[in-house]
């Protein structure tokens, strides 16, 4: 239980500077927020990444998803943490993205205990929330580069290119992932087959979300493929 508390308190810290981190830059620095936005998606992805083996069980993830939830609806109410919060565009995807991590890690937390499935317990953390982490802001960074094929979605612009950086990424993450918790022999073909899915789905969710919701979409996509295949 001591061990418990210590991590939370070390993983609280480590996600209060993170926002404070992006603050500065937002303030100080006069980065865009567009920027310190993305630098709060990866890091948060990043972090999280160290929830299975901080965290002893769902509850504790709870408790530090719920809080930050809090945190960002206050922000938004009484107009602080500008440097998520201060876009022109209505977005639920500050909100979205702990009940995301929550429920993966939930997924992951039941197929671990005892361990079911034919996928690797680990995948169904890691896989949802690196390419909701790493994918998604790739996209809208190579969209903007390369603003090709725009389309609408709601009221949030989107464009070909940003989807097929999205496709490319997943593929290669999902591929990497796939092989690295493999069991038994690696079987090459029914990897990539399988990475392609992944990746062909999650990028057709992602094209499909307006309003942020694609921080709820993207893993809840990759999340039930894996429970379906299981």
């Amino acid at each position: 239980m001591k061990t418990d508390i210590v991590n939370v308190a070390v993983l609280t810290a480590a996600f209060l500077t993170l926002f404070g981190i992006a603050e500065l830059l937002y303030y100080k620095g006069k980065v865009k927020v567009e920027w310190t936005r993305k630098l709060v998606h990866i890091g948060t992805g990043l972090l999280t990444m160290l929830f299975p083996v901080m965290l002893g069980n769902h509850w504790l993830v709870l408790f530090l998803c719920a809080s930050f939830a809090l945190i960002i609806l206050a922000s938004i109410q009484y107009h602080f943490l500008q440097s998520v919060n201060g876009i022109n565009r209505k977005s639920h995807g500050s909100i979205a993205y702990p009940i995301a991590v929550y429920g993966c890690f939930w997924v992951y937390d039941y197929y671990n205990s005892p361990c079911l499935g034919a996928h690797h317990p680990s995948l169904y953390f890691y896989l949802p929330i690196l390419i909701l982490a790493l994918c998604d802001p790739i996209a809208a960074i190579m969209g903007k580069a390369f603003p090709i094929g725009q389309y609408t979605i709601g009221k949030d612009t989107k464009t070909v290119m940003g989807s097929m950086a999205f496709f490319v990424t997943a593929s290669l993450l999902s591929g990497c992932l796939l092989v690295f918790f493999a069991s038994g022999d690696v079987k090459i073909p029914s990897i990539i087959s399988f990475s392609l899915l992944i990746a062909l789905m999650a990028t057709a969710a992602e094209s499909l979300s307006g309003k942020g919701l694609d921080n709820l979409t993207i893993p809840a996509t990759v999340e039930l493929i894996l429970i379906v295949t299981a």
